[in-house]
């Protein structure tokens, strides 16, 4: 069970040895980094690209499976081995893109003399808190997820015995989205180049629109568990909110609209975008084989009872999440753009011609 986590933390700790000593010949660090970057920002170079912070995601998430499979073993026997399948399930799929797809390991035949550097805008105090903490909330919903697919699976999850440790779960993940976000609404009012503003875009939005799902969750699972009533729906958004995660991280990477707060841009986006098809196909498949199983007999007293005040608010928070999420994955005109780029982006100043990128190794136009 700790075999994985201390695996990936021992790649973590070897590509961190590489940034700090300036070893050039891995790839990734001749990418991410440069002689004249400050020692400090040699640490947070770690997921400043696509490779890195893949494999610091990985890390985080096997560190909370670890934890959350104990749990399971403890509390809930009978769900433990589905929601820990559905666990090692996403686990492969994130391994399977570091090996085959974003080796951050990977070695340059020949090394040359100075790195690239990361982008000048990531060289902020941000770059330490904001980053790890919205990466780590995208990722730690896959942990609710589990297990209430796990229960769904196991035919139990209508005896809600699994609540508890759900919305705990839910909880962790929606603390940790909210101080993501927070901190990322911070760093773009201190950063000229974004505009100095919260704006409506695509990695800002990415965020939230999990939270968003995260926040119905966690208050509609409590009905629930006082009245065994919203079992269909708590799954229902417990699910969706683990499609717009994986949403999130599509847009990160390589998503159809450009985004000035994206610097790990690849083509393995729509990577994602496949295990995100195939995330709702295998759920809704769940749901409509065990769908016998959620039924309830308790109903709504009125219209205008708590738990029909419960349910509109759900609603709500899910029609909110629908608006912005239909703008991340809408492709937008390259002419609406002040530049081309190939690679990492420039600085964008409004109304003014952009800053070229640091040391980039892209083609301008």
């Amino acid at each position: 069970m700790m075999t994985v986590p201390l695996l990936l933390a021992t790649s973590t700790l070897a590509l961190v040895y590489a940034f700090v000593t300036h070893d050039f010949s891995v790839r990734y660090v001749a990418e991410n980094s440069s002689l004249d970057l400050p020692q400090v920002y040699t640490w947070v170079a770690l997921y400043a690209g696509n490779a890195g912070s893949l494999l610091f995601i990985a890390t985080v998430y096997s560190i909370l499976t670890a934890v959350a499979v104990v749990a399971l073993s403890r509390r809930l026997p009978y769900t433990a081995p589905y929601a820990t399948s559905v666990m090692a399930l996403v686990m492969a799929f994130f391994l399977g893109v570091i090996v085959f797809l974003a080796n951050p390991l990977e070695r340059l035949a020949i090394a040359p003399p100075d790195g690239q550097g990361i982008n000048p805008l990531l060289i902020h105090f941000g770059m330490f808190i904001h980053p790890p903490m919205q990466m780590m909330g995208l990722i730690s919903v896959a942990i609710p997820f589990a297990i209430g697919i796990g229960a769904l699976l196991a035919g139990r999850g209508g005896r809600d015995e699994w609540v508890d440790l759900g919305r705990t779960w839910g909880m962790v993940s929606w603390l940790i989205l909210t101080v993501g976000l927070l901190l990322g609404s911070w760093w773009a009012y201190t950063i000229l180049g974004w505009g100095g503003y919260w704006a409506w875009d695509p990695v800002e939005n990415s965020a939230l629109m999990p939270w968003l799902a995260m926040t119905a969750f966690v208050h509609s699972i409590m009905v629930q568990k006082r009245r065994g009533m919203f079992r269909m729906w708590n799954i229902i958004l417990v699910s969706v909110a683990f499609v717009l995660a994986e949403m999130g991280m599509f847009i990160n990477r390589g998503g159809p609209v450009p985004s000035v707060h994206s610097f790990a841009q690849s083509t393995m986006g729509w990577v994602f975008l496949g295990f995100m098809a195939f995330t709702l196909i295998a759920a809704l498949a769940a749901f409509m084989w065990r769908i016998d199983t959620l039924k309830s007999r308790e109903r709504l007293d009125s219209m205008l009872s708590r738990e029909s005040a419960f349910l509109t608010q759900n609603v709500l928070f899910l029609a909110v999440a629908s608006s912005p999420s239909g703008a991340p994955s809408t492709p937008s005109s390259p002419r609406r753009l002040p530049m081309r780029y190939h690679g990492r982006q420039a600085v964008l100043r409004p109304g003014k011609r952009p800053y070229p990128p640091r040391r980039s190794f892209s083609s301008w136009e």
